[in-house]
C-alpha cells in the first residue's frame, strides 16, 4: 500500500511542464506588462481553451459549465462512479504573480495524465476544475465558480456591476453564457467524494521553516468593517489644541491601538486597517471626519469575534474621550473553514512520504475550499513560494518544490480513492 506510485523521474517531468504552462498561462493577460486575468472577459475563455486543450491531452473529458468554469472527468474503476475533485482557479489580481491558483490545476491536470498514461483506474474518478472567478476582482464577489457547483450563489449577484457598469448577467451574456442557467451548474452531493486542493501557500512560514510542502489545517475566517470617526473640522490656526475635536487624531489612536492588541491578544491572529480618507484633507483644516476600514482574520470565529468586540469598544471609548462619535459597519464575513481530519491525515501522511517530515499550517487567505468545504469534506497542500510573496509580479515556486508537491498530491489522491 504503501509504494511510492509517481517516481522522483517523472515527477520532474510532471513539474517541468507545470512550470513551462505556467509561463503560457501568463501570457494570457489583459495587461501588457504583467497579468490581469478576471472573471468573463476574453482573457478568461482563452484561459479556459488553452487549459481545457491539456485537459484534453491528459485523457480528461471536458465541458465549461454553466458559470464558466472549465472542467474535466477522468472515470473510475466504474463508469458515473463518485468522483474526487480537484482543482483551483485561473482568475487573478491586478497585476498577479503566474502561480497563485493556476500551479493547483496545472498540477491536479498532471495526475490525470499519469494515470492515463499508466492505463491506471481508481475506484473513485477523478475531476479536474479551473475555477473561473476566486479572487472577486471584477465583480467585487469572492468564490463565484466555486458557489456555483454548491447552489450557494445567491439570485442577486446578476445585478453586481464591474466599474464600467457592466452586470454579471450582461457580461454572461456577452460570452455566451445565460445568467437564467447559473443552477446548471450546481453538483449533486453524490457526484464528489472529497475536494483536494494544491496551493502555493502565499506566506512565509514554509519558506522560513526551509521545507517544501505543508499540511493545511483550516482556512481562516475574516470580517471587514467600514468606519468612520466623526468630529468637527476647524482652522488649524486659530483653534487651541484642547478645544479641538479631531477625527484623525482618534483614529491615529485606535489603530495603534488595533495592532498593539491584536499582537497581544493571539499570535494567530492578524487585524489590518488597509483604506483612510480623511475630510477635509487640507493641510490647514482640523480634520472633521475620517473613513477607515478593519480588517479582522484568525483560525478560530470565536477568537475573531472576541477581539472584534475589545477593538471596537476601544473605538468607543476613544471617540467618548474626545468628544466625537464612531461608527462602524460589518460588510463582509466569512467564517472559518476548518479541513477534513480524514482527508488531512492522508495527506499529511503523503507529505511525509515525499519529504521524510511534514508541518502543519492555517491559511490566511482564502480559497475555493470555503465554498467547497460547505457541501463537501476539504483538505489542502500547500507548496512553498519564495518568501512568502503572492499577489505579485514576484510570485515564485521551484521546479523541485511543485515536484514534490505533485507527488504527494499523487499519493493522497491514490490512498483517498483507495479507502473509499
Amino acid at each position: 500500500m504503501y509504494k511510492c506510485l509517481m517516481t522522483i523521474e517523472e515527477a520532474q517531468i510532471a513539474a517541468s511542464r507545470v512550470m513551462q504552462r505556467c509561463n503560457e498561462l501568463a501570457k494570457i493577460s489583459e495587461i501588457d506588462n504583467g497579468i490581469t486575468r478576471v472573471y468573463l472577459s476574453a482573457e478568461h475563455l482563452r484561459a479556459n481553451t488553452l487549459v481545457g486543450e491539456w485537459m484534453v491531452v491528459a485523457g480528461l473529458q471536458i465541458w465549461q459549465d454553466a458559470v464558466g468554469n472549465i472542467c474535466g472527468r477522468y472515470e473510475g474503476e466504474k463508469v458515473a462512479a463518485s468522483a474526487i475533485l480537484l482543482g483551483s482557479h485561473l482568475d487573478t489580481v491586478h497585476n498577479a504573480g503566474r502561480y497563485d491558483g493556476i500551479l493547483g490545476v496545472l498540477s491536479a491536470i498532471e495526475i490525470v495524465s499519469w494515470l492515463n498514461k499508466h492505463k491506471l483506474h481508481l475506484p473513485l474518478a477523478i475531476e479536474v476544475i479551473g475555477f473561473c472567478d476566486e479572487e472577486g476582482i471584477r465583480f467585487s464577489i469572492t468564490l463565484l465558480g466555486s458557489r456555483a457547483l454548491t447552489g450557494t450563489w445567491e439570485e442577486s449577484w446578476i445585478t453586481c456591476k464591474d466599474s464600467s457598469g457592466i452586470t454579471i448577467a450582461e457580461a454572461m451574456k456577452n460570452v455566451g453564457l445565460d445568467a437564467s442557467n447559473i443552477s446548471a451548474a450546481k453538483r449533486n452531493i453524490k457526484d464528489i467524494t472529497a475536494y483536494l486542493e494544491l496551493h502555493i501557500e502565499q506566506g512565509p512560514c514554509l519558506y522560513k521553516e526551509n521545507i517544501a510542502l505543508g499540511v493545511v489545517t483550516g482556512i481562516n475566517g475574516a470580517r471587514r468593517l467600514n468606519c468612520s470617526f466623526i468630529g468637527k473640522s476647524g482652522h488649524a490656526g486659530t483653534l487651541p489644541m484642547h478645544y479641538r475635536k479631531d477625527a484623525l487624531s482618534a483614529a491615529a489612536e485606535w489603530i495603534v491601538f488595533v495592532e498593539h492588541t491584536t499582537k497581544r491578544y493571539n499570535s494567530y491572529l492578524v487585524a489590518t486597517v488597509g483604506k483612510l480618507h480623511c475630510s477635509p484633507g487640507s493641510v490647514n483644516v482640523i480634520p472633521g471626519e475620517v473613513h477607515l476600514t478593519l480588517d479582522i482574520r484568525g483560525p478560530e470565529d470565536v477568537l475573531i469575534e472576541k477581539l472584534l468586540s475589545i477593538l471596537l469598544d476601544q473605538a468607543h471609548i476613544i471617540s467618548l474621550n474626545r468628544g466625537l462619535r464612531f461608527y462602524s459597519n460589518q460588510y463582509y464575513r466569512i467564517d472559518s473553514t476548518v479541513c477534513d481530519d480524514n482527508l488531512k491525515r492522508i495527506i499529511e501522511h503523503s507529505v511525509k512520504f515525499v519529504q521524510n517530515r511534514s508541518i502543519t499550517l492555517s491559511s490566511g487567505a482564502g480559497h475555493d475550499a470555503v465554498a467547497i468545504a460547505e457541501r463537501w469534506p476539504v483538505a489542502m497542500l500547500f507548496v512553498r513560494c519564495d518568501r512568502g510573496i503572492s499577489h505579485h509580479p514576484k510570485e515564485l515556486v521551484t521546479e523541485n518544490d511543485v515536484a514534490l508537491g505533485i507527488q504527494a498530491y499523487m499519493q493522497a489522491i491514490y490512498w483517498i480513492a483507495k479507502k473509499k
